[in-house]
């Protein structure tokens, strides 16, 4: 294990604790008593948020390592303290020994907020979707009902941004939250048939910048809001904090572009392939349509059977790498250290390797 990694991880352990704290003092029995209401409450409420923030939902995380710190348990590194280290440094340098201990509880709260607010996002695009599986665990509205994981949902966001307190990381997570919301809406018009009805008759480009709208807001704000928090909380300088943003836009639509891509690929979409296909949000839906496309619903054997499916899924393929690439190359821009970019390849390669294997798969089955 490398010195990063070691301080990669005991960052991950450090916001499992302070994760670990923060549930502990939501869930708390609101009186000594036991009561009807107290049995409703921790039902209704607590139960439900205690699944939803410890669920395993989210990128892969770190397998667990022997004399580490949370060396018992995998581990989920956060772009928040990758910010944090690249602006104050790691704990052996210099620019560590200050007193950043204010700091360090900005970010620490800001992690916390953070992981809150994506597990929030799950509970709600879960419901919206229709979805009852999320990689392999029960979604939160198949075991407690729609009307409470809403409720958690809401609920786990008023929590999340009380918790961050400082002004301007809560002004940031807030326009996040708006942002996330707007992207959801527009993918949730896709499925509608004015909204079908439009992109099924609009040209290419139309329909491509309808999909990186979209998806910008929708996925890049799971990328772009850890880490504008956290370099919000920092006061990092505006040029770094534009760099970052791009940086995590691109994330965002490779991320996307990966999601839509393994609707077509079983090695990587399992279970799930095919699960989206008569959903105009799907970039390759979108890159087929033509004159020939079925009016109305029904598009999947469309798709399967076209004649240019196999070179768009590797042309979208190859995209997606071409984005992840391009994110990490801005980001390494404005690394501090060559252990700083270390720190940011460790923690966004739990999924970016994926893209990797995809455009790996994608070739074989084209024969290239």
């Amino acid at each position: 294990m490398t010195d990063v990694e070691a301080v990669v991880r005991g960052d991950a352990a450090l916001l499992e604790d302070d994760l670990a704290e923060f549930l502990g003092s939501l869930t708390a029995p609101a009186r000594a008593a036991d009561s009807v209401y107290d049995a409703a409450l921790r039902r209704a409420l607590y139960e439900p948020v205690a699944d939803a923030v410890g669920s395993k939902v989210g990128q892969q995380a770190l397998p667990p390592a022997a004399g580490a710190p949370g060396g018992r348990a995998p581990l989920r590194p956060s772009m928040v303290y990758w910010a944090y280290r690249n602006y104050r440094g790691f704990p052996d340098e210099p620019a560590a020994r200050g007193d950043t201990a204010p700091e360090l509880a900005v970010i620490r709260r800001t992690a916390v907020a953070v992981r809150i607010l994506l597990k929030a996002a799950v509970a709600l695009d879960d419901i919206q979707d229709g979805s009852d599986v999320r990689y392999g665990e029960p979604a939160l509205h198949a075991t407690h009902g729609a009307p409470l994981a809403l409720n958690t949902g809401a609920w786990l966001i008023m929590s999340a941004l009380r918790h961050a307190a400082d002004p301007a990381v809560v002004d940031s997570l807030v326009r996040s939250v708006g942002n996330g919301f707007t992207g959801q809406a527009v993918d949730l018009s896709s499925r509608t048939a004015l909204t079908r009805g439009e992109l099924t008759a609009a040209p290419r480009a139309t329909r491509v910048d309808f999909w990186e709208s979209t998806a910008a807001l929708k996925t890049g704000t799971l990328f772009w809001m850890p880490l504008d928090a956290a370099v919000a909380g920092l006061r990092v300088v505006e040029d770094d904090r534009l760099a970052l943003d791009g940086a995590m836009r691109q994330l965002g639509l490779a991320s996307q572009l990966f999601n839509d891509l393994t609707d077509f690929v079983p090695e990587l979409g399992g279970a799930n392939t095919h699960e989206d296909l008569d959903g105009l949000g799907n970039r390759v839906v979108l890159e087929l349509l033509d004159d020939d496309a079925p009016p109305g619903e029904g598009f999947e054997r469309y798709v399967l059977g076209h004649p240019k499916l196999e070179q768009t899924l590797l042309a979208l393929a190859e995209e997606a790498v071409a984005l992840k690439r391009a994110a990490k190359d801005a980001v390494h821009g404005v690394c501090r250290s060559e252990r700083s970019a270390a720190y940011f390849d460790v923690t966004i390669e739990r999924k970016g390797h994926l893209i990797d294997r995809l455009l790996a798969a994608v070739r074989q089955r084209s024969g290239v």
